[in-house]
Parts: structure tokens; C-alpha cells; sequence
């Protein structure tokens, strides 16, 4: 039920539902996520969503390592997200929201870059783990989150030039924009949170062109 919990805090914080619950296209074994897409070269990331072409239609699914998923359920974020399990959530977030935002869109005859969906992966990771933090310590604002989430990022060494850019792009585009945010609706002394919920679902509705003109200024 993990992913599914995980899955509902997207589904509030954008007030956003799907009709298909990510646990239902769930991969946690490497062995079967290969069989499925085929060997790669290099060893597999944690997370992933995969569209497959198969005769009449595609096949879509998610795969997040069973290892991940395993250690989340040992140290469970919704009860208490820290610095022992923020990574793995990080891992497993990212993955269903792929998930959630790709069928989102293409439930609307929306098309999805792929710098698209890292970019709001990358805001979904740092909007939900602020939220669940500061429900979970009475109201504290994390202030050391963003550093932690956004710097010192490093990508796996198997990805080939473009798709490092597209990470490196989505990740510096997400920390601006997160930044931005949480000073102009989270500020001690001016909070408004009602505002700053207002704003990442009207992002969230954004298509890429339009998301990349917000941030470019």
C-alpha cells in the first residue's frame, strides 16, 4: 500500500486524480523489469517508467527496486520523513510521479517530454517532502531541505550526454522555482500556504512550453 499512499499525497497536493493506481503497474524484481524492456546497457536505475509498443496498444508500468521499497516500509515516510529514509523517498516519489503525471496528461490528449516529466518530478519530490516535514514537526519550516534536495546532486555514470543535460536542466529549473516559492509564500513572517498550494497546481496544469517560459524569468 505504500506507493499508493504516495500516490494519494500527489493526488491531494494537486488535487489531481487519475483513474489508475500506480501499485497496479508496479515492478520491484530487475529480473522481470528486463524481461519486459529488454537488457540495457548498465546497471538499471532504482526507479523507472517504461512504455512498451505491443501489438494493438502500449504497455505502460513502473518499476522501483524492490530494495527501495523494502527499506520504506521498515522506516515509513508519511509516519516520519528524515534523513534515514528522505533518499529512498526520494527514489520511490519520483518514480510515481512519473507514473501519475504521464497518465494525468495522457488521460487529457496531453504529449509529455521528457524534461517535462523530470521537471515536475523534481518539484513534486521537494513539495511533497516540505509538506510532510512540517506536518510531522508541528509547523517548523525545514529550512535546511532545499540545500539537501537540490545541491550536490549527482547522476548515474551510464547516462549518455542528453540525458544527463535533461537531468542537470530539470534539477536547476526545480530549484529555482521551489526557491522562489518558498520565499514568496513560506516566509516566517508572510506565510501563506494557501497561496503556495495555489501556485504548484497551476504549475502542475502548465504544459512544457509554458513551464520553461515561467522559469526563464
Amino acid at each position: 500500500m505504500l506507493l499508493r499512499r504516495m500516490q494519494s499525497l500527489l493526488t491531494r497536493l494537486y488535487d489531481a486524480p487519475v483513474d489508475h493506481d500506480a501499485e497496479d503497474f508496479l515492478i520491484s524484481d530487475p529480473r522481470r523489469l528486463r524481461e519486459v524492456v529488454g537488457d540495457q546497457s548498465g546497471p538499471l536505475s532504482d526507479e523507472q517508467v517504461f512504455v512498451v509498443q505491443e501489438e494493438g496498444g502500449v504497455r505502460i508500468g513502473l518499476f522501483i527496486d524492490e530494495r527501495v521499497i523494502e527499506r520504506l516500509e521498515r522506516r515509513d515516510p508519511l509516519s516520519a520523513l528524515d534523513e534515514r529514509n528522505l533518499h529512498d523517498f526520494c527514489t520511490a516519489l519520483e518514480g510515481v510521479s512519473h507514473f501519475h503525471y504521464l497518465i494525468w496528461s495522457l488521460a487529457r490528449g496531453r504529449p509529455v517530454s521528457l524534461l517535462e516529466l523530470e521537471l515536475q518530478a523534481e518539484v513534486d519530490k521537494y513539495a511533497t517532502a516540505l509538506a510532510l516535514i512540517t506536518q510531522q514537526r508541528a509547523g517548523a519550516f525545514p529550512s535546511s531541505l532545499h540545500a539537501r534536495m537540490f545541491g550536490g546532486v549527482s547522476f548515474l555514470p551510464q547516462l549518455d550526454e542528453i540525458s544527463r543535460r535533461r537531468y542537470e536542466e530539470a534539477n536547476r529549473h526545480a530549484a529555482r522555482y521551489c526557491r522562489s516559492l518558498d520565499q514568496r509564500y513560506l516566509h516566517p513572517r508572510r506565510s501563506r500556504p494557501e497561496q503556495w498550494l495555489a501556485e504548484l497546481r497551476r504549475f502542475f496544469r502548465c504544459g512544457h512550453q509554458e513551464k520553461i517560459r515561467q522559469l526563464a524569468v
